[in-house]
Parts: structure tokens; C-alpha cells; sequence
């Protein structure tokens, strides 16, 4: 799985490596950190670009992030598409919440799923919200879940 940087940088250790180096460059320059993790898609034709993002939020002192990029030509309805986004966010999440919680950084798995019932997205609300609490991770949905819907959303628009 290969990850960025936003300027394009390619990280070349793995994602569990260099999510460690930030948090510890972070620390030592006195900065509280939480993490945010979410994942937009889009799709184009017959394809579906996916972004995961890490988001790193420093309290008052803004942020940074991590990004993976990925592709699909599996045809899937909203609700599937909504809940592969979910899924997406939930391993990143599940494969470094050990380590953030060693850190005692706060973590956040953000869905761009809107609350509002008239949007289509909606209809995988409740199956998001169920899954991603069962894991035992923070929810967030639209309109605060900035991670999804602003930083990955940028980059497959």
C-alpha cells in the first residue's frame, strides 16, 4: 500500500513507521496531536478513484496529512460504495490504533455519509455508524467529518 505525503512525496517506510516518526517529531516540538482518518471516492466511467487519508490535527497549530490513492471497476450501488469508503477507513484505523493508543493520541474515523435523509448517501448511515462504533472507534458523519469529505474528498475530485 503506497502513501503520500500532500506535496506528492512518496513515504518509503511503512505507514506504521512513519505515522510513529510524526507523532514523535510532533511531541518533541510540544505539539497535542489527533489523528482523523477517513476515505472518499469518486467515480468516473467505469472506475472508482478511492482516498484514504491520515489526518493529523495539532491543537491550535494546524495539520497534516497522509493520503493513499487507490482504483476500482467493481460496479457497486451508493450504499456499497459508501460502506467500502467504511471499510477502508477501518483498517487504517484498526492497524494503528495500538499504536496512537500508546501515544495517547485520539482517534477519529470520519465517513462522508450525510445525516440529512434527502441526500442518497444516508441510506448507509446506520450500517456505518453500527460498524465503525462496533470496532470501537469515534464516529463522525457530515458535516463534521471533515476528514472524508474535505481532505480526501480533494484529492479524488
Amino acid at each position: 500500500m503506497t502513501w503520500k505525503k500532500f506535496s506528492g512525496e512518496v513515504i518509503s517506510s511503512s505507514i506504521h513507521e512513519a505515522v510513529e516518526n510524526a507523532i514523535e517529531r510532533e511531541y518533541r516540538q510540544g505539539n497535542k496531536l489527533k489523528v482523523c482518518i477517513g476515505t472518499d471516492s469518486q467515480v468516473k466511467g467505469p472506475v472508482t478513484d478511492y482516498a484514504t487519508v491520515i489526518v493529523f490535527i495539532r491543537e491550535k497549530k494546524g495539520a497534516f496529512m497522509f493520503i493513499h490513492q487507490d482504483r476500482s471497476s467493481i460496479k457497486m450501488s451508493i450504499k456499497e460504495r459508501m460502506l467500502t469508503e467504511v471499510q477502508k477507513s477501518i483498517e487504517v484505523a484498526y492497524s494503528l490504533c495500538d499504536l496512537l493508543d500508546l501515544y495517547h493520541v485520539d482517534l477519529e474515523v470520519h465517513a462522508d455519509i450525510n445525516t440529512n435523509p434527502m441526500f442518497k448517501s444516508n441510506q448507509a448511515l446506520h450500517d456505518a455508524m453500527g460498524y465503525i462504533l462496533s470496532m470501537g472507534f469515534v464516529f463522525k458523519a457530515k458535516p463534521e467529518a471533515f476528514a472524508s469529505s474535505a481532505c480526501a474528498n480533494k484529492m479524488v475530485h
